[in-house]
């Protein structure tokens, strides 16, 4: 099983949470964050005064995936979430030693 971190523009939540649910992908978790990658932020004018806004809005979405289905989710949410521009974001995958479901205690991928 294979963890993955997925950040992505606030934008874009709603295609990303329907191509998962499209394959297959019966739970996630997903949580508002701030950062920056290479871009570093922007400028804004506001009321006439110039400012440096360091920290991004992005959304963090959280799923465990079997092994055999990584690599179709990794394509999916790539083609949804890329618009060629910096800030697209980022994946990150670990693995999934064990999954526990608490009300039947299955383990492993049943548990998903």
């Amino acid at each position: 099983m294979k963890k993955l971190e997925i950040i992505i523009r606030p934008g874009m939540f709603e295609k990303v949470k329907n191509v998962l649910t499209d394959l297959g992908v019966h739970g996630l978790n997903f949580v508002e964050i701030q950062g920056f990658g290479r871009q570093r932020g922007h400028t804004e004018v506001y009321r006439g005064a110039t400012m440096q806004v360091d920290c991004l809005p992005k959304l963090k979405v959280e799923i465990v995936v079997h092994d055999a289905a990584l690599d179709k989710v990794l394509e999916a949410v790539v083609t949804t979430a890329r618009t060629g521009q910096v800030g697209d974001g980022k994946i990150f995958i670990s693995d999934v030693l064990d999954a526990v479901r608490i009300r039947t205690g299955e383990h492993g991928e049943e548990a998903l």
